[in-house]
């Protein structure tokens, strides 16, 4: 099953110089795990907000909402699921009814 995560760094409760550069680096190789590991399947930087939308390929909500846990940048209380939407297909390429 596939997911839609949105997120956002809390540039409002932390300052600029507590987004690190090493923890750039640790968000940087959790999120090569993940792709590697086949859950994190796409991921954009937001372009309204500091922060990204990542689309998953797991089993379970659960599964995600781990694998988001497991970010360097969430451990530290830095950053905000602000939506995780369950997908299902469009039925409108299937066959006509």
């Amino acid at each position: 099953m596939q997911f839609l995560s949105l997120s956002r760094r809390l540039v409002d409760k932390f300052p600029p110089e507590a987004f690190t550069p090493e923890l750039g680096r640790l968000e940087t190789a959790r999120v090569r795990e993940l792709y590697a590991a086949g859950i994190l399947r796409q991921v954009w930087k937001r372009a309204d907000v500091p922060g990204a939308s990542i689309l998953w390929e797991a089993a379970s909500e659960t599964d995600v909402r781990a694998a988001l846990e497991s970010l360097p940048i969430f451990r530290a209380g830095m950053l905000e699921i602000v939506a995780l939407i369950p997908l299902e297909p469009y039925p409108g390429f299937g066959p006509a009814v």
